[in-house]
């Protein structure tokens, strides 16, 4: 819709009002950090105030430490890149010891991402995490393989899924929200959804990597040490604002935090338009720190030269 077609003045960027409520959670802006990109935050603080932004959403911690997937490890691809990190970090112990106090100390909004092999290890992190003071909200993410059942990915399955979210829920205060991270590696990804939300989680946050492989043109051999690997970037952003827009069509009243390839303030309205009630900037944060402050400055921008005051007046525009 064009300003001239919505019969809408522009509007100066100051009076439009980006804050959001997320499920009780109150942010400044709706554009928060993507799982993965920039560990517990502290490497962020030096290119801007994490204060400012809606939520640092902690890369995904597990039991234990774990040194991740052999080298190499990240491809650059045409649009975007292969990561196969597997999910490297120090552990909860240490988590909760260094990082997250961190977070909370200097006043940031923390999201914490938890992820397991077991539905015990998701059990054993929600209800740690849950106790931990000044947690703001925790991601689930079911979106790597469960080694219970032959290394199938828990939220490929709607089931498992169901299982994850029903048993981590009660381990989290009530005013804690808890979103499930969905892949779009599944046929129907609003059948999952529905299952994380029939299970008790809040929302849902879509959508993580998609599985991908690239050839080394010399060794004619995979490039990853790992060989298969997370697409990120520029390339998956219309898979993504397709899986936020059939989420929000088949559940109208469930909070979607959409994420994937999110570079501009109007890759984060597309999102939005299509029925986010937040976003996460990820993959692009790899050259452009600061890019959660600039995405949501341009948000605002794009907002204002459309004649709207506010998220609430877009979110889930393009479905009416």
């Amino acid at each position: 819709m064009s300003a001239a077609e919505g019969g809408r003045a522009p509007l100066d960027p100051a009076d439009v009002d980006l804050a959001v409520d997320l499920c009780g959670l109150r942010m400044p802006t709706p554009v928060m950090t993507a799982s993965g990109c920039a560990a517990a935050g502290r490497e962020l603080d030096q290119f801007f105030d994490v204060t400012s932004i809606g939520a640092v959403v902690t890369k995904s911690i597990m039991r234990s430490p774990r040194s991740g997937r052999p080298t190499p490890r990240m491809v650059e691809t045409p649009s975007g890149m292969l990561n196969s990190i597997g999910l490297q970090g120090p552990g909860i112990d240490a988590f909760l010891a260094r990082d997250l106090p961190w977070l909370v100390q200097r006043g940031a909004r923390a999201f914490v991402s938890i992820a397991g092999e077991t539905a015990d290890e998701y059990v054993e992190l929600a209800r740690r995490v849950g106790q931990a003071p000044g947690v703001a909200g925790i991601e689930v993410n079911i979106s790597c393989p469960n080694v219970e059942n032959r290394g199938m990915v828990f939220a490929c399955d709607p089931d498992s899924s169901y299982r994850v979210l029903s048993e981590v829920r009660p381990h989290i205060p009530d005013d804690i929200p808890v979103f499930a991270k969905l892949t779009p590696d599944v046929t129907d990804i609003t059948i999952v959804a529905g299952a994380a939300a029939d299970a008790g989680a809040d929302g849902v946050t879509v959508i993580n990597t998609l599985l991908g492989i690239a050839m080394d043109p010399d060794t004619l051999r995979p490039r990853l040490g790992g060989v298969t690997g997370g697409l990120s970037g520029p390339a998956v952003r219309p898979v993504a604002v397709r899986a936020v827009w059939q989420i929000r069509r088949a559940l109208p009243d469930l909070p979607i935090i959409g994420v994937g390839g999110i570079r501009t303030g109007f890759d984060a309205l597309e999102m939005v338009l299509a029925g986010a009630a937040a976003v996460q900037v990820g993959t692009v944060i790899f050259h452009d720190p600061s890019a959660p402050v600039r995405v949501a400055d341009e948000l605002r921008d794009e907002l204002a030269v459309r004649g709207f005051a506010s998220l609430d007046e877009v979110r889930g525009l393009a479905h009416v």
